[in-house]
């Protein structure tokens, strides 16, 4: 009989603890789509080891087609060359004032504050467990405390404010396996819109002054039939999946670099392939800058780096899982 009611107990507390797991996934599905979904306007703080930036927000969904302003308010950025950054669907409009350039390009690679986490979990869900945490305030305003804790060591935990009323992820923290917080964002204000005006979307931009256009949606994605070295990761770390292939036009370099990105659906790694030329030294070994990991490596005549927001552990065996095939180049 005790053993039948200890049996009963144990598989209760199984499914209260399932079911509060799942409570929790719904929740941060509602915050998802409230960043996407929502009108509002505020100012958040971004902080990664000294470094601190503020940014004022504002965005508006105007019958599912999204429109965002952001407008970094550092310190010493004198009023009229603040950067501005408008961003409508997928194309992304640069301004900095200051240098007298525009830049035009794609919105790619992650999502941007507070749109922080993908409309689709289920990515996630395979690598993490959500749970819920205490109930704090954030820039005046309740919000539920969310824990996102990975299921192995190849990614960090993530702390959620969730906002009680309209699911607006109002902060977010990024933490080690130690415990220590290495990158946090959130806002300091916030307030939702009622108006549909978009007059705010407008570069503020003085016509007086010319300015140089840099348009990057020029740069394609990378074609596989005129690639001339087929480049393979065959042992990513679990979860993590390849969602972006394109060749980069940097400046100063004769020829593109490749840039592949892996994601689990949260945290993202970018792995740079490029030739070595003459003169170029090469970089070699592991580097931590503030919450980014980076690991560099030469192999075959080109240079390995591979960059992210993630443990060593995961970098390196990025690093270590590229091989390497020559073939022919079509023309």
């Amino acid at each position: 009989m005790l053993l039948r009611l200890a049996s009963a107990l144990l598989l209760s507390a199984f499914s209260l603890s399932s079911l509060a797991e799942d409570d929790a996934w719904l929740v941060l599905q509602k915050t998802a789509h409230a960043a996407r979904e929502l009108n509002y306007q505020g100012v958040f703080v971004y902080q990664n080891g000294k470094q601190t930036r503020s940014v004022q927000i504002t965005h508006m969904n105007n019958n599912g087609q999204e429109m965002a302003r952001n407008v970094v308010l550092d310190n010493g950025v004198q009023a009229g060359q603040q950067r501005e950054v408008y961003s409508q669907g997928n194309n992304v409009v640069i301004v900095r004032p200051k240098h007298q350039k525009v830049v035009i390009e794609k919105r790619r690679g992650q999502n941007l504050f507070p749109a922080m986490l993908p409309t689709d979990l289920i990515a996630i869900k395979a690598s993490y467990t959500a749970h819920f945490g205490a109930l704090e305030q954030v820039a005046g305003r309740a919000a539920q405390v969310l824990d996102l804790v990975p299921n192995d060591a190849f990614r960090y935990s993530y702390r959620i404010w969730s906002d009680t009323e309209f699911g607006l992820l109002l902060k977010m923290t990024l933490i080690d396996n130690k415990n220590q917080a290495l990158e946090q964002i959130g806002f300091t204000q916030i307030s939702m819109l009622n108006s549909q005006d978009a007059n705010w979307f407008q570069p503020k931009i003085d016509v007086t002054k010319s300015y140089e256009m840099e348009d990057k949606t020029a740069v394609s994605p990378v074609n596989s039939s005129r690639v001339y070295a087929n480049w393979m990761v065959n042992d990513l770390p679990a979860g993590y999946t390849k969602v972006d292939h394109r060749a980069l036009l940097v400046p100063g370099k004769a020829v593109p670099v490749d840039q592949m990105i892996f994601s689990d659906g949260i945290a993202s790694v970018s792995l740079f392939i490029e030739p070595m030329t003459k003169g170029m030294r090469p970089k070699m070994g592991h580097m931590l800058i503030g919450s980014t990991n980076i690991c560099a490596n030469v192999m075959d005549g080109y240079q390995i780096t591979v960059v992210g927001e993630v443990p060593e552990i995961t970098v390196m065996q990025i690093a270590k899982a590229i091989t390497f095939k020559k073939q022919t180049a079509s023309k």
